[in-house]
């Protein structure tokens, strides 16, 4: 399961990753509270400061994969986690010298969603050049899991230093985070990474990316699927939101509460993809549905308990997917084009949230929660049920259910038909 923290240049990254990601969701916390007291409460604001930090993504998104093919990743990322730090720093010094308003939180959040665009592609790419492709999808699962830990961690102890000293000095904190990654990348071997070559510089690199992958119908699918998957997965916690407070009844204990088992059951998801040898689309598909499918059954709960009990397998299944999908993509395509593609996953990955959040809104607020919930399930695994037939016709590939024995699924392929 922990076979990546072998190598010793992995091992500090993972060391500085679990530091930085307890910091940044300490850091989204404080951010969140701070525009709530800035504003007066109001949501729109909220909205607004979420939508600013995702933007960066869907518009530049791209470019920043081609500009990671082009430069050494290790390099990049000591510059962009040294400018996350740098803002994360300025914006502390605003908030204890009383200056900060609402207008100065949306400047940071879209600066940090800019830098992001680099970051983002530059992280994910960087993980094959420490471990190498035999341990990928095992360090990309035990990064989910560090990631899953301090989104267990940094939302309590950020509740807990809000209360009682504010949120300014958790932006400092959350600054002094970044200082453990850079270590960790300043500590690193680079004779024991196995460096990519750069892509060399050239017009029309980004058009170069998107043609690829379009020649390639199985990643184009894998992509859309993704969006979808992602469009009301990755809303699910205002989802659950909607359902302690306005089905339940229950108070905000019981929305942490159920916050939290959607948070154990993805650091669970993690650890099992983590004793994979390799990823196999099989899990990717069978994640997705089984996400969908008990998402979609969790909205006719018939009360809290059993509500909450059904989250922490939708988030084993919803973390199978993710780290399985990822793997896919990096081992599968040529690596010159690693950071291009890896863009435009993250594009399907990430932009598809601020679409789908007021699509969820406006079922829960017209239909009530629970139809807003099950058709945030039933869309995912039928799209995964979709994309499955369509890449088992396109590959000539044979599935039979085999439910009495192991293994369940038995697949069977046309010799005559080859993957692209």
């Amino acid at each position: 399961m922990f076979r990546s923290l072998a190598v010793r240049n992995y091992r500090l990254f993972a060391a500085g990753q679990l530091v930085s990601n307890t910091g940044t969701w300490m850091q989204r916390i404080a951010q969140d509270w701070l525009v709530l007291q800035l504003s007066g409460g109001s949501g729109m604001a909220l909205g607004l400061t979420t939508a600013l930090q995702f933007l960066p993504m869907l518009l530049f998104g791209l470019w920043g994969g081609t500009l990671v093919d082009r430069l050494a990743k290790r390099r990049l990322l000591i510059i962009t986690q040294s400018l996350m730090g740098v803002l994360a720093l300025l914006l502390g010094v605003l908030v204890i010298a009383g200056a900060a308003q609402v207008w100065h939180v949306y400047v940071f959040a879209f600066a940090l969603g800019i830098v992001t665009v680099v970051d983002n592609p530059a992280r994910q790419t960087f993980v094959v050049e420490m471990v190498g492709q035999r341990d990928l999808s095992n360090a990309i699962a035990l990064n989910s899991a560090g990631f899953q830990m301090g989104r267990v961690a940094g939302p309590a102890v950020a509740g807990l230093l809000i209360a009682a000293i504010g949120s300014g000095p958790v932006f400092l904190l959350n600054a002094l985070s970044f200082v453990a990654v850079l270590a960790a990348l300043g500590l690193m071997r680079p004779r024991e990474l196995r460096i990519t070559e750069p892509a060399p510089r050239s017009k029309g690199q980004t058009l170069e990316g998107l043609r690829y992958v379009a020649s390639r119908p199985d990643l184009v699918l894998l992509l859309l699927m993704t969006g979808l998957v992602q469009m009301f997965g990755a809303n699910l916690q205002n989802q659950i939101a909607l359902m302690t407070n306005n089905v339940f009844r229950a108070g905000a204990d019981a929305f942490g509460f159920a916050a939290a088992a959607i948070a154990v059951g993805s650091l669970l998801g993690a650890l099992y993809s983590a004793r994979r040898e390799q990823p196999r689309l099989r899990l990717v598909f069978a994640g997705a549905f089984v996400m969908g499918f008990l998402q979609a059954a969790s909205a006719f709960s018939p009360g809290y308990v059993t509500f909450v009990v059904a989250l922490v397998p939708m988030g084993i299944a919803y973390l199978t997917f993710h780290t399985t999908m990822n793997a896919v993509f990096q081992l599968s395509v040529d690596p010159q084009m690693r950071g291009r593609v890896m863009s435009m996953y993250m594009l399907f990955f990430l932009g598809m949230a601020p679409v789908g959040a007021p699509v969820v809104g406006f079922l829960a607020d017209t239909f009530g929660p629970r139809l807003s919930l099950a058709v945030g399930g039933a869309v995912p695994a039928a799209a995964t049920l979709l994309v499955g037939a369509l890449l088992c016709r396109r590959f000539g590939v044979r599935l039979r259910l085999t439910p009495l024995r192991r293994p369940f699924v038995r697949v069977s392929q046309d010799t005559k038909t080859q993957p692209a």
